[in-house]
């Protein structure tokens, strides 16, 4: 039997929890929509050591949190999850970008990887509470409660240590998207490959219509207020407590929103 204590343990030990992009993305999202009294409990909970057994998979994250009763309680966290169809548009959109798909296959998480999705009208994280199924068997009705919220913060350290977990909750793991990737590379045309085409004096001066292949790359989308401090590493400054980041957030909302 488990012993609470016993189990996974946030690295943070004080303030803000996640610390690559994607985690503060999560958590940011999170924090905006949930009770903020609980999420408070649950960072606590999770620097206990009171969670074990998280799993990650295709829509639902599962665990056991150790509260007050005897036996641990059981959290599920489910999404919407992008469908076989929103995956399939996904895969060929990131395949035809040769710096996502090198970067992908290399292991790395661009930043920009969550705007390709939303250009396709795919989220990659829960943007509303409504977007997010916390289900917990304990008698709390709260949500999320303090167990779910553990589970939450310690999901999103997962996050940092494995970044693919955040696309396996989506419905596609590490192995499929990569897959795919390379079969979109593999069958992709050159873009600089060029018909053979007879040299003469009428089309000396004519550029070779292989070159027509060459598509227009297309205009990156817009950068929203802040992404720099979302990206970046966090500097080591606080102020009254508060990350120097979470400070100067609300600046940037202000000028991205000054005409």
């Amino acid at each position: 039997m488990d012993v609470p204590g016993d189990g996974l343990r946030a690295r943070n030990r004080r303030g803000s929890i996640g610390e690559r992009w994607w985690s503060r993305r999560f958590i940011d999202l999170v924090e905006s929509f949930a009770d903020q009294g609980r999420l408070a409990r649950g960072r606590t909970y999770a620097r206990k050591g009171n969670v074990t057994d998280l799993r990650v998979a295709p829509y639902e994250v599962t665990a056991r949190v150790h509260g007050s009763a005897p036996e641990p309680y059981t959290v599920a966290l489910g999404i919407e999850a992008i469908d076989a169809a929103g995956w399939r548009a996904a895969e060929a959109e990131l395949a035809s970008r040769a710096v996502f798909r090198a970067r992908l296959l290399a292991g790395e998480m661009p930043p920009e990887i969550e705007w390709v999705f939303a250009e396709l009208g795919l989220a990659l994280f829960p943007g509303s509470a409504a977007d997010l199924h916390l289900m917990c068997d304990c008698p709390d009705w709260g949500d999320p409660c303090k167990h779910a919220a553990a589970v939450l913060y310690l999901l999103a350290e997962a996050f940092d240590d494995d970044p693919f977990l955040i696309l396996e909750w989506n419905g596609r793991g590490r192995d499929a998207l990569l897959a795919a990737l390379r079969r979109g590379s593999a069958t992709e045309p050159d873009p600089f490959e060029m018909d053979d085409e007879p040299l003469t004096a009428d089309g000396f001066w004519t550029a070779p219509s292989g070159l027509a292949r060459l598509r227009e790359r297309r205009a990156a989308p817009p950068v929203p207020p802040g992404f720099v401090l979302r990206v970046a590493a966090p500097p080591p400054v606080k102020v009254r407590r508060r990350p120097l980041t979470d400070v100067l957030a609300p600046a940037y909302e202000a000028l991205a929103g000054d005409e």
